[in-house]
């Protein structure tokens, strides 16, 4: 409890403070001001931010995220090697009791768990060597996403007063997170667990507080406990395809009465589910149930999303999917010229990107029935040609 009304006063921002941009030095102020407002002493907010300092390659990182450009097939191939899938498993029989208390303490099971701890640090390997101050007042000083950034940065700071951060020394992501499952401070704040009794939380060191509080977040972000995120399916050659997306889920029924099933086992009685085609109607195919929504709170990329859950059902037996023969896709100077078209007929993309996301397979879906096209969520050259 203490720790969620600290969080909601960390979140409470101070109005006289700049929200972001102007000149750095004038905004490092602001930010000791607010934290002066907040509660904590003076001579602790200047020791807190005494090196602090812009780090212009923060700002590269996240304007520079081409790998998301890739298609699923890619994507997942190159971040699913043998060497990751053997690691896991020898990983989940290394730490069989952590993971058995995941499952039994927070509903989760293994194979997530051990997904998102292979592609944030290659469980542990790869934590990142950005000071992690550093990042945090840089994008919270940024007026990309500001509101994200600054409450970490007093987060940090509470840390700090904990002894579990060191401003001078903290190293970690470009985007500020910390540990074996890359968390921010708010969250550690929020959801850290004491996995090994130890008395601190420790998600640099400590496997038990890494996979643990990871499992405490998706459970409270809504995990559901016996279901799996993602299910490779079985589709026929023809359909209604406008059903497909993941803004729309049917019963199990209703996909099996389109002829639409799995392509391994068996899927929960009663759950509703949506069909994924990250590469169109001839690509790989997927049934998407509730706890595939969840894992965009962890990250809102669409192919990290969709390879994070296929990656968790290939740890815990699922065979490799089929990519069978998708059309292929547009370039990115293309996507770009896509989403201005799209924007320009009114529908939401987000960001000119060239990043085929959630908000644009929507929009071309949209235009795909307009046009009488295969309704498949999968920019062609013919669509953009109509365009």
């Amino acid at each position: 409890m203490r720790a969620f009304v600290l969080a909601m006063a960390l979140l409470a921002p101070v109005a006289a403070a700049a929200a972001c941009g102007g000149p750095f030095p004038a905004f490092l102020e602001g930010l000791k001001a607010e934290a002066r407002a907040k509660g904590y002493p003076a001579a602790t907010v200047e020791a807190f931010f005494r090196t602090a300092a812009q780090d212009p390659a923060v700002i590269r990182a996240d304007r520079a995220q081409g790998v998301f450009r890739m298609t699923f097939t890619d994507f997942s191939r190159r971040l699913i090697s043998t060497s990751r899938m053997q690691n896991a498993q020898t990983n989940w029989q290394r730490h069989r009791a952590v993971f058995d208390r995941a499952a039994r303490d927070y509903g989760v099971s293994p194979g997530i768990l051990l997904a998102f701890w292979a592609f944030e640090t290659d469980f542990g390997a790869v934590q990142g060597d950005f000071n992690t101050l550093n990042a945090l007042v840089t994008l919270a000083h940024d007026c990309r996403r500001p509101d994200l950034f600054r409450p970490q940065v007093f987060a940090a700071l509470e840390l700090a007063q904990r002894g579990m951060f060191d401003p001078a020394r903290q190293k970690g992501a470009w985007a500020g997170e910390i540990g074996m499952v890359q968390m921010l401070p708010l969250e550690i704040i929020r959801r850290g667990v004491d996995g090994d009794g130890d008395g601190r939380i420790d998600l640099a060191r400590s496997v038990p507080d890494s996979i643990l509080t990871a499992a405490r977040k998706l459970k409270e972000l809504g995990w559901r406990a016996g279901e799996p995120a993602l299910v490779e399916a079985v589709v026929p050659a023809e359909m209604d395809w406008s059903r497909s997306g993941i803004d729309k889920a049917f019963s199990i029924a209703d996909w099996q009465a389109l002829g639409v099933r799995p392509r391994h086992g068996s899927l929960p009685a009663g759950a509703r589910a949506s069909l994924l085609l990250p590469e169109g109607r001839k690509g790989p195919a997927f049934l998407a149930l509730p706890n595939f929504g969840v894992l965009f709170d962890w990250n809102k990329s669409f192919v990290y999303v969709t390879t994070a859950a296929y990656f968790a059902s290939r740890i815990e037996g699922a065979p490799v999917f089929d990519a069978r023969n998708p059309e292929p896709g547009l370039s990115v100077e293309d996507m770009r010229i896509l989403q201005q078209k799209l924007r320009a007929r009114g529908h939401d993309v987000g960001a000119v990107d060239g990043i085929l996301g959630a908000l644009t397979r929507t929009a071309v879906q949209r235009e795909q029935i307009r046009l009488g096209l295969p309704a498949d969520a999968w920019p062609t050259r013919a669509l953009l040609n109509r365009l």
